[in-house]
């Protein structure tokens, strides 16, 4: 099978698995326990029962189970989602106003945490048995297991309240959110936004970070003996060279397959690390959606989710193809 019909093939499994993960998904929040019902039953939202009975039409929660799951169906895949249980706004707007914020900060650990790993694992592999080595490890091992609201607490407190060096959270600086109070300099605006995308960031690629150094390290550690290599220093090759371009291509195979997930995952945000920083992107969405019972929100979310990972996955299965030319599409 050529290269056209395996993408034909992976599109069409791909298709079904979408409508399987859909259905799942609203199979899982009906049998969810709490009751959203109640949760709008709340007096003081509604004057009158008219009003109350209104809101559980629109949000269909008095449609029979088949006629919400053709609605839930028609919402997921116009990207609509429906409308939240608590704010009664579209749950596509309420994304639009986090996702770029998650964005940031998801994308700019991930890049930074891939980068550094890599470079370390590599270079751990090479130094196989030292002082490095032994460091790089450990590190990674170390920072792999602790948990990551205990890292952002700790960068807050040495950083933020005993040093204060930088915000205790937020995007911005909450004054700016007085009339007239927006800087009107575009780089100053970056530069406080920056600041306060720091410590979030730096928590994330502690954390990150060393899962890439110890994968990078297990994949560069099998072909560094492999004879190849030895040919390319006979002829003079660069160290350099021989690491990056030639044994880290045929050791990267591992490394896509960890990007691919983790990008995947970028949408749903950092839960945690946005929770403990006030970091108003998805990851602190998706907390507080579940506090309320939020189910249109949590549904549009996972289903996105989901299918970042599909997509993520089918990028990756092709990238195969061509960091090794020996992989056949089948």
């Amino acid at each position: 099978m050529g290269l056209r019909g395996y993408i034909i093939k992976r599109i069409f499994y791909s298709i079904i698995l979408v409508f399987l993960v859909i259905t799942l998904n609203f199979i899982i929040f009906m049998l969810m326990p709490g009751n959203p019902i109640m949760n709008m039953a709340n007096p003081a939202r509604f004057r009158t029962t008219e009003q109350y009975e209104e809101q559980l039409r629109r949000f269909g929660l008095l449609d029979p189970p088949l006629e919400k799951y053709a609605k839930y169906v028609q919402n997921m895949l116009t990207f609509q989602f429906g409308y939240s249980y608590v704010t009664y706004d579209l749950v596509a707007n309420e994304i639009s106003e986090r996702l770029m914020n998650t964005l940031v900060l998801s994308i700019s650990c991930e890049v930074l945490a891939i980068t550094l790993g890599i470079v370390l694992g590599v270079i751990s592999a090479y130094k196989r048995g030292g002082i490095f080595d032994s460091a790089s490890v450990l590190f990674s091992i170390a920072t792999n297991a602790l948990p990551v609201f205990w890292v952002g607490m700790l960068l807050l407190l040495v950083f933020s309240f005993n040093l204060q060096w930088f915000p205790f959270g937020y995007t911005y600086p909450p004054e700016w959110a007085f009339p007239g109070r927006w800087p009107t300099n575009i780089l100053v605006e970056i530069q406080y936004r920056l600041w306060h995308l720091f410590l979030p960031t730096a928590a994330l690629v502690i954390i990150l970070m060393g899962s890439y150094v110890l994968i990078t390290r297990a994949s560069m550690l099998e072909v560094l003996s492999e004879d190849y290599l030895v040919t390319a220093r006979a002829k003079g090759v660069s160290e350099r060279k021989i690491l990056f371009k030639h044994a880290f291509k045929n050791a990267s195979l591992p490394i896509i397959t960890q990007v691919a997930i983790a990008f995947g995952f970028t949408l749903s945000g950092a839960i945690v690390t946005e929770t403990v920083f006030n970091y108003p992107g998805m990851g602190l969405w998706i907390w507080r959606s579940i506090e309320k019972f939020d189910y249109p929100a949590l549904q549009a979310i996972f289903f996105i989710v989901a299918l970042c990972v599909i997509i993520a996955n089918f990028l990756a299965d092709l990238a195969y193809g061509i960091v090794d030319p020996r992989i056949k599409y089948e």
